[in-house]
């Protein structure tokens, strides 16, 4: 067999998966119910987060928090301050891809 195969979370239960992380690409899988959200911190890496359900509410640096539906990738800069969350009754599932993998 020459691929690798990799399974992803499939529910509702809030879920922070690391699906793929090695030398080349980081590639995580979240599921975040109401008023969950990751911790504030800055980026590591380019950061590609593409919204798959829900609608994500993030703030970058100390900007206002702005809010992106299902179906919507962002493209943010390494060293970027960043503030994700779910602020809606939606469940909200996003996939995060950080390429170049972080160094550390």
């Amino acid at each position: 067999m020459v691929e690798q195969v990799f399974k992803m979370y499939v529910g509702n239960e809030k879920t922070v998966e690391k699906v793929i992380f090695d030398e080349n690409i980081n590639y995580l899988h979240m599921v975040l119910n109401k008023d969950e959200g990751l911790p504030v911190h800055f980026t590591n890496s380019s950061t590609y987060m593409t919204v798959v359900r829900g609608r994500l509410s993030i703030g970058f640096d100390d900007q206002e928090i702005h809010e992106y539906e299902a179906g919507t990738v962002l493209k943010i800069p390494f060293q970027t301050k960043m503030n994700a969350k779910n602020l809606h009754d939606d469940t909200l599932e996003l996939i995060v891809v950080k390429a170049p993998a972080p160094k550390s």
